[in-house]
């Protein structure tokens, strides 16, 4: 039985498991559990060191392996698999480790190549050193600035609505959260993703600070997959939910 601390929702209609990015446990995945579950039966769970999950990250494979154990631990002998930023990565390699348990793969604010993730560019790398110094509440303004579109405006009012979902102040990141980004620093699936067929999809962010839309663009043409762009940032799955559910449930759909 799994260690791994996994929810569920919903009775009927496809299986659906869904794997949370870097610092984030698998409550941020409740914009699509609140909206989808009278129509899918969901599975979400906290990575390793994640929220009410032990142990740590240690490799992108033993991360594909948890999905796998998520898995038997339901009792699903296969499942349409989404991930988020880090998410995505990890789905990406558990449809290369166990393609046939995989019935499509949706790949949200991700990467072709993790190195891009921590690509030197200017803006990014000054928006990223602001959520490490300062005041905590100077952090955690950056951080919703990093993760939000620029016309999301950082009040506190929206600051609280993400931390509601994240379920933490934005500032506190956990500790394994530095481990998770350099593992997926390290990442890139793009010749074995072109071997894989399985129904892909690819959602980008316009604005998206952290996973550039060219990542998604390339993820997309490696997995010969669908390509969608959203206006939002990296959060869009919570800041612009109903966008990204009804992009989600209309794939699903034309999978089955």
């Amino acid at each position: 039985m799994t260690k791994l601390h996994v929810q569920t929702a919903g009775e009927n209609g496809p299986r659906v498991i869904m794997i949370q990015g870097t610092g984030v446990a698998g409550c941020g995945w409740s914009p699509q559990v609140e909206a989808l579950q009278d129509r899918y039966q969901l599975a979400w769970f906290d990575n390793r060191g994640i929220g009410k999950s032990p142990g740590k990250p240690t490799t992108l494979h033993a991360m594909a392996k948890d999905v796998e154990e998520v898995l038997e631990h339901l009792g699903w002998a296969d499942a349409h698999v989404v991930g988020h930023s880090l998410g995505g990565v990890i789905a990406q390699a558990f449809a290369i480790h166990a393609p046939q348990r995989v019935l499509s793969l949706a790949c949200l604010c991700t990467f072709l190549e993790g190195r891009a993730a921590v690509a030197l560019d200017f803006s990014r790398v000054w928006i990223q050193v602001r959520t490490l110094i300062g005041t905590s509440e100077m952090r955690r303004k950056a951080f919703f600035q990093l993760v939000s579109a620029p016309n999301v405006a950082c009040t506190i009012e929206n600051i609280e609505k993400l931390e509601h979902v994240f379920g933490r102040r934005l500032e506190a990141l956990p500790s394994v959260a530095m481990k998770q980004v350099r593992i997926l620093a390290g990442a890139g699936f793009a010749e074995a993703l072109k071997e894989l067929d399985v129904p892909s999809l690819v959602l980008s962010a316009t604005e998206d600070k952290v996973a550039p839309v060219q990542q998604g663009q390339a993820l997309a043409e490696a997995l010969r997959a669908r390509f969608v762009e959203l206006s939002g940032g990296h959060a869009v799955p919570v800041q612009n939910a109903k966008g990204v559910n009804e992009v989600l449930d209309t794939f699903w759909q034309n999978c089955s």
